[in-house]
C-alpha cells in the first residue's frame, strides 16, 4: 500500500514546490503564532496557488477562535483543518459545521490512557493524527522533533483514517509504519535545518523513501 505523507509547517515556495514535486499527499500550514512555522492566511493563499486538487491543503490550528479559523478559511485555498490544541470532541463537531470542512484532530500519546481519549474523537472528526506529547514548558504541542511508542497505536482498529507523526524522518521512517501498522504519516521537523526551515531537498529525500516502503 502506497505510503500517504503529509508535509506540514510550509512556508516558502521552494518547500511547497519539492512537497508537490516529489509526490506528498496533503500539504500543512501552521496559524499559531507561537510556531516558528506560522503563517498568514495570505501567505497561504500565495503558497497554495501551484498545489493541484489532487493534493490536500490543510490548516493547523491550536485553540484558535472562530475568527481566526474563518480569516484562514475565507482564502478559498484549504480543503481540511487540524485542530491541535485542546480542542473538545464538542468544538471539533462545531468547527466542522461551522466551516463545512473535513477536520483532523491531533491527539498526544504517550500512555494507554491517551489512546482512550483519541477514541472520544471517532465520532466527531473526519481523520486522527497521533503525536507525541511536547516536553515540559514547550510552548507549542507539536513539531518538537519527538517521537513516542509506537507499540501504543499497534494492532489498534479506528474508526476514522488517521496519520502517524512525531519526530519522523529519513532514519526513523521504516521502523515507524513497521511498528505502528500506519499508512499515512505527517512530517515537519524532519524535513527540516532548523525549527521552522525548510530543507527542499530532506523533503525530496524523505518522500522518495516514502514511495519505496
Amino acid at each position: 500500500m502506497p505510503i500517504s505523507v503529509k508535509i506540514c509547517g510550509l512556508s516558502t515556495p521552494a518547500a511547497v514546490c519539492a512537497a508537490i514535486e516529489g509526490g506528498a499527499s496533503h500539504v500543512g500550514f501552521v496559524f499559531f503564532a507561537a510556531s516558528p512555522r506560522a503563517v498568514t492566511p495570505d501567505v497561504m493563499a500565495a503558497l497554495c496557488m501551484p498545489v493541484p486538487a489532487a493534493i490536500t491543503r490543510v490548516g493547523l490550528f491550536v485553540d484558535a477562535s472562530f475568527d481566526e479559523i474563518a480569516a484562514a478559511v475565507a482564502t478559498g485555498s484549504l480543503d481540511m483543518l487540524q485542530l491541535h490544541g485542546n480542542e473538545t470532541p464538542g468544538m471539533v463537531a462545531q468547527i466542522k459545521e461551522s466551516f463545512k470542512l473535513p477536520v483532523m484532530k491531533a491527539v498526544a500519546i504517550a500512555s494507554e490512557d491517551d489512546i482512550a481519549t483519541a477514541r472520544l474523537y471517532e465520532i466527531t472528526a473526519d481523520r486522527l493524527l497521533f503525536d507525541a506529547k511536547p516536553p515540559a514548558g514547550a510552548d507549542r504541542p507539536g513539531g518538537n522533533a519527538l517521537s513516542f511508542d509506537w507499540r501504543l497505536i499497534a494492532d489498534q482498529q479506528w474508526l476514522l483514517p488517521w496519520m502517524l507523526a512525531g519526530g519522523l524522518d529519513v532514519s526513523n521512517l521504516a521502523e515507524a509504519l513497521a511498528i505502528s501498522g500506519a499508512s499515512a504519516v505527517d512530517v515537519s521537523s524532519g524535513v527540516e535545518d532548523e525549527p521552522g526551515v525548510k530543507n527542499p531537498e530532506k523533503i525530496k529525500q524523505l518522500l522518495e523513501l516514502a514511495n519505496t516502503l
